[in-house]
C-alpha cells in the first residue's frame, strides 16, 4: 500500500528517516526482526539507513502504538524546536 503522506520537499525523506531513528534510539525503542521472542534486536542508532534491497528490514510492525507515538511526538518536537530557532 502506498503511503498517503506526501512530503512537500521529497528530498527530505532520508533526513526525516534519520531523525526518526535518532529519536527512537534516545527513547530506547528497539527495532528488530518482526518482534519474535528471542530475536536479536538492535537499537535504532546502530542501524544506519535502510534500503529496500539488501541488508536490514524496515518492518516496524512489532512496535506498540505507545512506542510509535512517542517516536512521532519526539520527531515533531524536534522539528518545532528547529523551526523556532530558525525564526529567532
Amino acid at each position: 500500500m502506498a503511503s498517503r503522506n506526501k512530503k512537500l520537499v521529497p528530498e527530505c525523506a532520508s533526513a526525516l528517516k534519520q531523525l526518526k531513528y535518532e529519536v527512537a534510539a534516545e527513547l530506547g525503542v528497539a527495532f528488530g526482526n518482526g518482534g519474535a521472542a528471542g530475536a536479536d534486536t538492535e537499537f535504532a542508532g546502530e542501524l544506519g539507513s535502510f534500503s529496500s534491497s539488501g541488508g536490514g528490514s524496515s518492518y516496524l510492525g512489532n512496535l506498540t502504538a505507545r512506542e510509535a507515538g512517542a517516536v512521532g511526538g519526539g520527531v515533531t518536537k524536534r522539528l518545532v524546536q528547529q523551526a523556532q530557532q530558525t525564526l529567532l
